[in-house]
């Protein structure tokens, strides 16, 4: 979960307080933070910075950035605008209504983005340029409901897995534990395949990403994607990594072959720890609940 001192996110109060300092809006303010997210990119083949700034329902911002991966495949590069909106949705927050971005969504953006439960209200900012919903950047749109999947990316739930074989221990594992309840968060609608990864770090903290899943399949965002999108965006470097857990489910995919070959890339000599996650009784699941998001450590603008 989430420290209090967590730099990735700005909450409701400290939005509202920034926006009131400077005299801007919340949208001004977005653009203003933007130089700010750009600075957390990872962009190791390209070069090219891009930043994101994400706003929630509950009405704090979210920090994101672009990650590129050497000798990975160019698909396994995680976009900015993706890692805002899986910040935002590791925070608890159930949607997202604006994102800022420092330069034009790329067509890849924009069909990740549609799959957004609240993607029928999400304006896209740009410095310079008004605000746009994303309804007009992405016309005769493919979303869930061809796919006959109402709801979408960030609604909540919890699938009711646990551990088909727990670690054994008398205390439970605490990176266990985080990639099982990104699992039980994780949104795959079309495989069925829930997965979720817990990275365990040097200094004891667990980096967690979920699943998140796309009607055009290709956006889809590994769970191994968005937990090293987390380390970038709160400047750990991957060097930090100790351990790494995947937990799954059964279904149409699994994310384990990808999930080995991009850690061996991170993380040299880590070595991936498989976990089969299975229904669990009533009440085994669990939902991240919002955190953080009344903190009143948060980055100043510059």
């Amino acid at each position: 979960m989430p420290s209090a001192h967590d730099r990735s996110v700005i909450s409701s109060a400290g939005v509202r307080e920034q926006a009131a300092r400077a005299g801007s809006t919340v949208e001004q303010l977005m653009v203003d933070l933007l130089p700010a997210a750009q600075a957390l990119a990872r962009p190791a083949i390209s070069g090219f910075r891009v930043g994101a700034i994400a706003h929630g329902l509950s009405g704090a911002l979210y920090f994101g950035a672009n990650l590129e991966f050497v000798g990975q495949a160019l698909s396994c590069s995680v976009h900015a605008e993706q890692a805002a909106v899986t910040n935002a949705w590791l925070h608890g927050e159930a949607g997202v209504t604006t994102i800022a971005v420092t330069t034009g969504p790329c067509g890849y953006c924009r069909q990740f983005l549609n799959e957004l439960v609240t993607a029928d209200r999400l304006s896209i900012i740009r410095p310079g340029i008004a605000s746009e919903p994303l309804a007009a950047l992405l016309p005769a749109a493919f979303g869930p409901h061809d796919l006959g999947v109402h709801g979408g990316l960030m609604e909540r739930s919890a699938h009711g897995l646990a551990l088909e074989h727990p670690p054994a221990g008398d205390e439970p594992d605490p990176v266990y534990a985080a990639a099982l309840e990104a699992a039980n968060a994780s949104y795959a609608p079309y495989s069925l395949t829930y997965a979720g990864v817990a990275l365990g770090l040097a200094d004891g903290s667990v980096a967690a990403g979920r699943y998140a899943e796309n009607a055009a399949f290709s956006p889809s965002l590994s769970p191994l994607q968005a937990a090293l999108a987390r380390l970038a965006i709160t400047a750990v470097p991957y060097r930090e990594i100790r351990r790494a857990v995947l937990v799954e489910s059964d279904g149409a995919a699994s994310q384990r072959g990808v999930t080995e070959t991009l850690l061996a890339g991170v993380a040299p000599g880590i070595r991936l720890a498989y976990a089969r996650a299975v229904p669990g009784p009533v009440g085994s699941a669990t939902v991240q609940a919002p955190a953080g998001l009344d903190s009143t450590d948060t980055p100043a603008l510059s």
